[in-house]
């Protein structure tokens, strides 16, 4: 279901706007994918594009462009910049994860390799740096700005906590890097290239970077609770990997037997894998990371009210309830 289907918008204009300027960005994403001389460059780059995907960023992107003036054709292009960038972090995190499935298909390092993998989002990548140079430089910046953010989350992520650094601590110092730091930017890039004045830019920002964390910590907890396939992600995918989230490093501190199964590392023995899921969706780390995460949707919330009124206003507004009850 993609993000628009999921909101369910009872304003007809601006689900109308939003429904054709997200076809829009569809057509730039594929242009902007398969816009290589190399036919294996063009298949391997709109793979993951082309297996869907919900498409929450450019969608934000949109949202927060109704703040200022969303006709702008540079919404639309900074719409497809956030969606290649985050495409692109896609292919590399399942090389990371050794994740076999996104979007319902298998992964691109599952159907190729690692390395053309990895090549397919440094395509990506550079496809949204040459998309964006049509941007002001202050939107540029901003889009540079987070973007080593991401970066910056994802070593940290591989080195881990600093030597006598809180693992939770690190963990949500990551989180705010690697996944609210591309969903703020969206939110915000929308009202920058509109011309929204700066106090709603800040504002968006703000919203943007708690509902980022909110959204990925929900995530995290879906990972557990849902059942065989989720998305076309298997369930349990952290687990089997060896990353601790949220709920994993909370339950860590409990001990017990749970403690010793996510103490041990990568849990790719399916019995063990199986015993440490259902131990964890009965544990009290699920329960408190669920906390954290409705903490973080209400403070995209009361930054949601700095916003002048109008429906856009009330969808962002309506995604916070969205993530607290994808966390419930």
């Amino acid at each position: 279901m993609s993000a628009i289907e999921q909101l369910k918008l009872t304003d007809p204009d601006l689900a109308e706007h939003l429904r054709k300027s997200m076809a829009e960005v569809e057509a730039r994403l594929l242009v902007a994918a398969s816009e290589s001389p190399d036919p294996l460059v063009s298949q391997t780059a709109g793979y993951l594009l082309g297996a869907g995907g919900k498409r929450w960023r450019p969608l934000l992107v949109l949202l927060g462009a109704q703040f200022g003036d969303p006709e702008r054709d540079s919404v639309l292009d900074a719409a497809a910049v956030v969606e290649l960038v985050h495409a692109a972090s896609l292919y590399h995190d399942d090389v990371m994860d050794e994740a076999p499935l996104r979007h319902g298909v298998p992964s691109a390092h599952t159907r190729w390799n690692n390395k053309i993998a990895i090549l397919a989002g440094d395509h990506l990548v550079a496809r949204a740096a040459t998309l964006s140079l049509g941007l002001d430089e202050q939107a540029r910046r901003a889009q540079a700005e987070a973007f080593e953010r991401l970066v910056m989350g994802q070593v940290r992520e591989v080195a881990g906590p600093r030597p006598g650094q809180d693992p939770v601590a690190h963990h949500l110092e990551v989180v705010r890097d690697k996944s609210a730091s591309l969903i703020a930017l969206s939110v915000r890039l929308g009202g920058l290239c509109a011309g929204a004045d700066a106090g709603t830019v800040a504002a968006l920002g703000e919203y943007g970077e708690a509902l980022g964390v909110a959204f990925q910590l929900s995530d995290d907890m879906i990972d557990i609770v849902s059942g065989a396939d989720r998305a076309g992600k298997a369930a349990g995918t952290d687990l089997r990997a060896g990353v601790l989230t949220l709920p994993a490093l909370l339950a860590l501190r409990e001990g017990g037997r749970l403690g010793e199964l996510l103490a041990a590392g990568p849990l790719q023995d399916a019995e063990l894998h199986a015993e440490a899921l259902e131990l964890l969706r009965s544990s009290a780390g699920l329960a408190a990371a669920g906390s954290e995460a409705a903490r973080y949707a209400a403070e995209a919330r009361s930054a949601a009210g700095r916003l002048r009124d109008c429906p856009a206003k009330q969808v962002l507004e309506a995604l916070c309830e969205l993530v607290s009850s994808r966390a419930a």
